[in-house]
Order: structure tokens, then sequence, then C-alpha cells
């Protein structure tokens, strides 16, 4: 067994003002700034129309944030007054999460919400003591973990409580591995690549690379049933936790780590994707696999989207899947070779390809398996260009968005159709045409996930209202074929109201049962999950 903590956030240290380290306004490094070359622009135009670039960015310092509410004393003395932070600015980047909708309002320089104050516990014991306090004096709790929700799911909403404090449970960091059964103790509060680098030096590898990798952690993956890039190779998180433990209000509750159990129903599905609505997961213990020596990936065309998943579900139904397997359809294609401009698919190598094969359009199909010498890091780096792409199409003043579902293999192309139909014509509607695409991934023997991107003209002004009639559409769309209100971005307030058509009244009621049990006073996370 290993232990390790990370600085500057080990036990006993007090802290730097916490997650500082990436834009306030938008997605990660404020130094990576991607640019559209002149073709992409070109193609921007012809599908959108022109772009109007949008009002500057606010100073943070004139930002315009509601008053803060006084802690109790007693919270304050639990964690330490050096790791209780109330600057503008830290209030501010835990007042949002990363979806569309929290980047629009926070370009307008105002926000009608946000915490109190920042706390920052340094262990498991202050935890405890700091929901013990919450509970007794009726302080709202939003646990905190990298803040890249796309779904709502840290807004401070208050409930019944005059009083929140985003809980950041950035200083929880522990790392125990047990090399001979291949598992880890891994804590709530690590980022995916310092997981993964600790891993790295007993030569083993989590392999859950979602989009938000760089700056999503260890208990944001856990209490959002997250999915990554290889799931179809490696699992979904759910699938790779082992045991669990809770911090509620009125007590803890852990799962044994053992491979299995016939003991009942699991507790441990009841906790995984909890969203915080029940507690603080401190940490988690995952399985773990020996790290892969070699890689390789490979791109390939199908005539179309059908024919591609018809691909993909003989792979899942037969001989197994790749790590990595994803098919975008023609729209996607199409948009992809067009924007990733003359070095990327577009060039003459990738063109003389599809001549060969007396081929234009069809789907393009990218495959994940071991094999040549290419690194992780240079592998993922395209993957994980995505959410800074947005931020430069915001600023030239287009929308960009993204939702999921996921169905069986019978229904799944009637239902990408359905989706994708009910985003034009919600476009359509408010006179702001845009592109509509999707690929498919996270495949499984019964079915595999849809990931819709549309890209439009924001209404500058008017921007909440137009995201939520477009998402309105898509999730009536999706809840009339039969597919899940989210594969992998969770529910958190975006996706609430849809809870119902996803569990049924009565899956409703033994939610708000257990949450009765486990919170009675209401203070963990409200207006997520269940409304």
């Amino acid at each position: 067994m290993s232990l390790a903590t990370y600085p500057p956030y080990s036990a006993g240290k007090s802290p730097e003002p916490p997650r500082r380290d990436s834009k306030w306004w938008g997605w990660g490094d404020p130094s990576i700034v991607p640019e559209l070359d002149g073709p992409a622009l070109e193609t921007l135009r012809e599908r959108i129309g022109e772009l109007r670039p949008t009002s500057p960015l606010p100073e943070l310092a004139g930002f315009d944030l509601p008053p803060a509410e006084a802690l109790p004393p007693a919270l304050i003395e639990a964690v330490g007054e050096e790791n209780v932070f109330t600057a503008v600015e830290d209030r501010l980047r835990h007042a949002t999460g990363c979806g569309y909708v929290d980047l629009a309002r926070l370009r307008s320089g105002k926000l009608d919400a946000a915490p109190d104050a920042v706390v920052l516990p340094a262990d498991a014991a202050e935890v405890k003591r700091v929901l013990d306090l919450c509970a007794t004096q009726g302080v709202a709790v939003v646990p905190f973990g990298g803040g890249t929700s796309v779904v709502g799911g840290v807004e401070p909403l208050r409930g019944d409580h005059d009083r929140l404090i985003s809980l950041d449970l950035a200083r929880l960091r522990v790392v125990e591995v047990d090399r001979r059964s291949l598992t880890a103790r891994l804590g709530a509060g690590l980022r995916g690549p310092e997981a993964e680098a600790e891993l790295g030096k007993h030569g083993l590898v989590l392999g859950h690379y979602p989009q938000s990798f760089e700056y999503a952690t260890i208990g944001g993956f856990a209490a959002t049933r997250s999915a990554g890039q290889a799931s179809s190779g490696y699992g979904r998180f759910d699938s790779l936790v082992s045991s669990v433990r809770l911090i509620a209000p009125v007590g803890d509750l852990e799962t044994l780590a053992t491979p299995h159990t016939a003991a009942g129903p699991a507790l441990r599905e009841v906790l995984i994707g909890s969203e915080g609505i029940f507690g603080v997961i401190p940490d988690v213990t995952v399985r773990v696999r020996p790290a892969p020596k070699q890689r390789r990936y490979e791109a390939w065309m199908a005539e179309s989207f059908e024919a591609g998943a018809e691909i993909v579900r003989r792979l899942a139904q037969g001989p197994g899947l790749p790590d990595v397997i994803r098919v975008s359809d023609e729209e996607e294609t199409e948009v992809s070779l067009a924007l990733s401009g003359p070095r990327g698919f577009t060039g003459s190598l990738f063109g003389s390809y599809l001549d060969l094969r007396r081929r234009r359009g069809g789907s393009l199909v990218i495959v994940g398996l071991e094999g040549d010498d290419e690194s992780v890091a240079r592998r993922q780096h395209g993957r994980y260009q995505g959410p800074y792409l947005r931020d430069t199409l915001m600023s030239m003043g287009a929308m960009v968005e993204t939702l999921e579902t996921s169905h069986t293999w019978t229904e799944l192309v009637g239902l990408h159709a359905a989706i994708g139909g009910a985003i034009r014509n919600s476009l359509a509607g408010q006179g702001t045409p845009g592109l509509v695409f999707c690929h498919l991934s996270h495949a499984y023997a019964d079915g595999a996930s849809l990931y819709f991107t549309f890209i439009s003209r924001s209404r500058e002004g008017a921007e909440v209202d137009q995201w939520c009639q477009i998402k309105r559409a898509a999730c009536e769309a999706i809840v009339a074929g039969g597919g899940t209100i989210t594969h992998h971005h969770a529910v958190g307030r975006d996706h609430a109201p849809y809870m119902e058509a996803e569990v049924g009244r009565t899956g409703l009621d033994v939610l708000r049962a257990v949450k009765q049990q486990l919170d009675p006073a209401g203070i963990m996370n409200p207006g997520k999950l269940l409304v």
C-alpha cells in the first residue's frame, strides 16, 4: 500500500484560494485560445450565417453578485477561518458549472445567486462536522468538485434555507494503492490527471477520460455516474467503483470493498450518481488495471450513420468492442472535416483515401485499440480542445451546446432523427438556423449513446431563453422516444423535470424517501436530481 497527498491542500496546511488556475468566465487554461482558420470560418458562415461578436467580457472587480450572508461562527471554527473564502472571485467561481447557460450568465457580468462562502474541509472528519453544523443551523450545502457540470449540478439553489456554502472538496486527496488486488482508494478532490499520475507510479491506470478530464474530480465522477471516451473498453465510472463511502447529515454509509455481494439491493448503486443530494462522497475505492504499453487509433469511413451504427452493434454483440468506438453522423463528419483545416482530415492524404474508394460523404468512424507507441497525452490532445473552442465561438457570437442520451439498437436510428429534427425545428422557429450533428459512442450489447452538438447564432440578451427553448424541445423528443434523459452528463437542475419519465412516480417517491432518511433537514444540494 502507498499513500500520497498533494500540496497545497495537504491536511494541516492552509490552502491557497481555491480553483483559481482556470478562466473564471470560460473553460480551462487561460493561455489556450483556439482560432478558426479561413475555411473553417467560411463553413460556419455558410451554415449558420454571419456572426456578431459579443460584448467585451466584464471586469471581475465589478462583477455583480448578491450580498453574502454571515456564516455561523461555529461553522468557521470547524474548519478554521483560513479555510473559509468569501472574496467575489471565489464565490463567483463556485456559483456555476460549465454549461452554455452558466457561461452566458458569467459573460453578462451579473449572477442572481452565489454561495455565501466557499468552505474547504481538510478531511472526512471535518466534512462531518460541517454537515452536522449546517443541518443544525439551516445552512444549505452544495458539494463542489471540479465545477465542470453542464446540467446545473452546482448551481447555488437554497431551497428553504437563507444561507448556503459551497463545500469545496479539493483537500480530500488521499491515494492508497493495493497493487495485488488492483484497487485504489482515491480522494474526492483529486482531478483526473492527478489520479492517473499517481496510479502511473505503480504502473496502473484508471482509464476514465471524459471530456472534462483536465478539471473534473474523482468525487464528481462518482456523484454523476460519469462515462468517458474509453468506457467501451474500461467501463463507465460506476462499473469501476468497488466500494463507496457517504457522509450524510444523519451519519455515515459505507459499502464493503469486495468484488461482489448478493446481500440485497446494492446500496453502492444508490450512492453513485446521487449528485450530492444525500451527502458527501469523500473517497471511493476503484478497480484499476496495468497501464497498456501501446495504443493505436484509426479512422475509417462508413457509408452512412446507420451503416456505422450497424458495425458497432455487431462488434458489441460479437467479438467485442475496442477501448474507444465512435461514429459521427453525416453532418458531424462534414463539419469535423471542414473545421480540421488543411492539416487535418481534409488534407490530400485523406482526400486520396476517399477518392480511391470512390466515396464522398458518409460517416467517420474512430476506433481506439492497443497497438503503436502513441502517448496518452498526445492521443487525448484533440479530445480536450472542444470546451476551449466553445469559448472562442461564444466570443464570436455563437451558441454552442451539447446533450446526450442512449437507447437500444432497435430504436437508436429513429431517436437520432427525432432529436435532430426537434433541435433544427426549434432553431428555425427562433430565426437562428444552425448546425446540428451527432456521434454514437459508449456502445453496449443492447444499444449505445447519442451525443448531439448544435451551433447557431446567439440571440444577444436572450441567450438563456434561446437555450431553454431548444433544450426543452430536445428533452421532450428524448422522452417521447423512450430514451434516457441523460447517459453521462447527470441530472442536476436541467434534467430534474424529466426524472419522473425516467424512473416513474413510485421511483421518485423511493428516492425522496432515501433523501428524507439521510438528509431530513434538506440541506444537501437543493433543487438537483429531484423536484
